[in-house]
């Protein structure tokens, strides 16, 4: 198939990139390549790829005809989703089957300091996504949605039959809003859309942002880490390989209508249309994250515990009962191992 990527400078995108690359699809992989984080991550993730700094600052035609030198089935864009126009022209030539959007502005409490980034980025570039595959249908979307839709439901496991109408920051909005512009694109057009609620990925290539990576560089460079609620959160931290073996599994799973659908059923849909739990089903509690990390790298972690942060809750834990149902999947590995094969690649990476 001719699959889009967006995000493919990203942690998920890079990881799924190079799965569906070793599949012999014909990829298009697109994004802007943002200073959010460390830019110099997301280069060495597209030089993985075979693709290098060079070659994108060459490519000023924001044409998709920069092809990897490991993967020739791979191209890549540099552009960005704001580009209404551009983005339509992408798909017009391209004439793709399925589009992975995965290109999203990340962080919770990003979101508190820099509300315009989520509007114009997951909600704005959204919508410039949908309207080209309403001029260019596409077979089967897929998109990147969060846990923190759940926002402050407390009934765990979080299910995705449960509410998501209490979000606890900017960010929470902006994805959930992305599940129901979806959910209107495929009832209004008919375009099959899945959406997938991520719980705390983690793992090599991860983000600098996310605890892994901050608790790991702080321990490694003799720093305090912050505990935020004093330790009392846990997370159900999921390893990127499930991750993308979900999303694998997930392309030919494509949404259809239930011409049954009485308008009461939550777990039936009117519209081509789904949502989809992915995490490890078994929350962490933060305190014994940090120590399994502090066994993996040899170093006692210096700690600053520090109140609950704006935007956050107390736990994350996923029911991927669906997931399981529809693929016969349901993300498999364990913390100790995911760990330590995250602390292996940090120390390649960064020389340590």
């Amino acid at each position: 198939m001719k699959l889009l990527i967006t995000g493919t400078a990203g942690f998920i995108g890079y990881h799924l990139t190079k799965r569906l690359a070793a599949e012999a699809h014909d990829i298009v992989g697109f994004d802007n390549i943002n200073d959010y984080y460390d830019v110099e991550l997301k280069y060495g993730r597209l030089s993985a790829l075979g693709i290098t700094v060079s070659d994108i600052s060459q490519n000023t035609a924001r044409s998709a005809s920069l092809r990897s030198t490991l993967y020739p089935n791979v191209r890549f864009v540099k552009a960005d989703l704001s580009d209404a126009g551009y983005i339509k022209t992408l798909f017009e030539t391209e004439g793709f089957d399925m589009v992975l959007h995965l290109a999203a502005q990340a962080g919770v409490r990003y979101s508190l300091t820099n509300p315009d980034a989520y509007i114009n980025s997951n909600i704005q570039g959204f919508l410039n996504i949908l309207e080209a595959i309403r001029l260019y249908p596409v077979k089967h979307l897929i998109y990147a949605s969060s846990s923190s839709v759940y926002g402050l439901n407390t009934v765990q496991p979080f299910s995705e039959t449960h509410r998501a109408d209490h979000p606890a920051s900017l960010y929470a909005v902006s994805k959930r809003t992305n599940e129901l512009m979806a959910y209107s694109y495929a009832h209004l057009y008919n375009i099959p859309s899945t959406g997938l609620r991520f719980f705390t990925v983690y793992g090599p290539w991860g983000r600098p942002d996310m605890a892994p990576f901050l608790f790991t560089k702080a321990i490694l460079e003799g720093t305090p880490i912050n505990v935020f609620n004093n330790g009392d959160m846990r997370r159900d931290f999921t390893y990127i390989d499930d991750i993308v073996e979900s999303m694998v599994r997930l392309l030919d799973h494509i949404p259809k209508a239930d011409a049954d659908w009485d308008g009461i059923q939550t777990s039936r849909n009117s519209a081509p249309a789904a949502v989809y739990n992915i995490g490890h089903g078994s929350p962490v509690n933060l305190l014994d994250f940090i120590n399994l990390l502090e066994t993996e790298l040899g170093v006692q972690a210096q700690k600053q515990f520090l109140p609950m942060q704006h935007g956050d809750v107390p736990v994350t834990w996923a029911d991927c009962a669906a997931l399981e149902q529809k693929t016969g999947y349901r993300p498999r590995t364990a913390v100790q191992q995911g760990i330590a094969l995250f602390a292996a690649w940090y120390r390649t990476f960064y020389g340590l």
